[in-house]
């Protein structure tokens, strides 16, 4: 009889989208390796679902029973091909995943999957130049894929390259001009460049990820932060101070006020305990 609370536990982290790999390879250990012929068409979900269960916990023998098992009822599948590539990459064989990925991208050219993974191992590899140059190329078959975006952005950050990763923002925002962490993302690159123009431009991201969202505190922070770099600055004549001292001001109360709603300071250590948890927002390229 099969062991139904095991299948359906797996069948509920498939569904959840749960990767929970300690869990899922007990599961295997315990019960499932010794009946997965009994659970039917499942048996292949489970066999890819333990396959990168195992390349997580480094279990590279279960990984590799799993993929005979998939190679012998699918030899020709690409899915499979890129599970073996995932065991070579679990296994560090970087090249040889490269490898094997430029002749799946040679087969279809048109799979995002494939083309996403290869900038994956480029990164562990810490060939961020190359890993950027894929991505370029990649994002010009595939202009909607906001997570490419984001990529790029964050690769650009590695790099040092702030305006490039600020424009990669900026294509995430014309694709979804409602999302607050996009302008707060967008603001807090702006600032780090520095710079009035930047200056300014991160306040208007920081304003209205506020708009979109009053509890970011990130961004009203962000927005306290920038606010005093301008009042600051010597291009800013008397009337902009004034508006930036008012900004800076209102935007740390609406912080002090989020804070005791949710009792977690009080009065005395609001503002210390704040900016030593928070810091400045120039952004860490570690």
């Amino acid at each position: 009889m099969v062991h139904l609370s095991a299948q359906e536990k797996l069948k509920k982290y498939r569904e959840d989208n749960e990767r929970k790999s300690k869990e899922v390879l007990e599961l295997w250990d315990s019960s499932v390796k010794h009946k997965i012929k009994q659970l039917g068409n499942d048996r292949y979900l489970v066999l890819e679902q333990v396959l990168i269960a195992a390349c997580d916990c480094n279990r590279i023998d279960v990984a590799k029973v799993c993929l005979q098992m998939l190679l012998n009822k699918f030899p020709e599948s690409l899915r499979v091909r890129r599970l073996a590539i995932t065991i070579l990459e679990a296994e560090e064989k970087y090249d040889e995943a490269l490898e094997a990925l430029d002749q799946l991208i040679k087969a279809d050219e048109t799979n995002a999957q494939t083309r996403r993974h290869k900038v994956a191992i480029l990164k562990a590899k810490c060939q961020i130049s190359e890993a950027i140059k894929e991505l370029v190329e990649y994002l010009k078959k595939f202009m909607v894929d906001q997570e490419g975006w984001q990529e790029l952005s964050n690769l650009y950050l590695l790099e040092g390259e702030y305006a490039k990763s600020a424009y990669c923002m900026e294509e995430m925002i014309l694709h979804n001009s409602q999302n607050h962490l996009y302008h707060q993302r967008h603001a807090d690159i702006r600032y780090t460049q520095g710079g009035i123009d930047n200056l300014e431009l991160a306040r208007a991201h920081y304003s209205y990820a506020i708009l979109l969202n009053p509890n970011n505190i990130r961004a009203l922070y962000g927005l306290y932060l920038t606010a005093r770099s301008l009042m600051s600055s010597q291009k800013s004549n008397q009337t902009k101070k004034a508006t930036f001292k008012k900004i800076a001001t209102l935007s740390l109360k609406r912080v002090e006020h989020i804070y005791s709603e949710k009792k977690q300071l009080n009065k005395k250590n609001q503002l210390y305990v704040l900016e030593t948890l928070m810091g400045s927002l120039h952004l860490s390229l570690n």
